[in-house]
């Protein structure tokens, strides 16, 4: 939980907030299909909905801020290093823009590479 002293009171912000906010920025990032599962229980490498998009987050507190632990999974193709250093950046920016608090990290961990839908021929659905 991340707190926020104000003039007027103090901000509480729950890890899970943080979480959905993470994962909606990373999943605007170019190349990244979605959130993965972040644990064997969860199901390593499943692909999340939009719902689901704080599970692939999780979120610690450190002395220099909060570390954030993304799980995604990438598409074919792409370069992994460039996507993940832009889901990293996009994450710290909407994090300390949007929230007002300290991130001190952002780890990303490609847990699966999946291959997008071939383009329809001619508008039409090619099955």
């Amino acid at each position: 939980m991340e707190e926020i002293q104000e003039r007027l009171g103090r901000v509480e912000i729950a890890n899970e907030v943080i979480a959905q906010v993470a994962g909606a920025a990373a999943v605007g990032s170019y190349g990244l299909i979605g959130m993965a599962a972040r644990n064997v229980q969860e199901g390593i490498g499943e692909l999340l909905g939009w719902g689901q998009l704080g599970r692939g987050v999780e979120v610690h507190d450190s002395p220099n801020g909060i570390v954030v632990d993304l799980h995604i999974v990438v598409e074919y193709g792409v370069k992994i290093s460039e996507v993940a250093h832009n889901v990293m950046q996009q994450v710290r920016y909407q994090l300390e823009e949007l929230l007002g608090i300290t991130v001190a990290k952002v780890n990303v961990h490609v847990e699966g590479v999946r291959v997008s839908a071939p383009p329809a021929a001619n508008g039409r659905d090619v099955r």
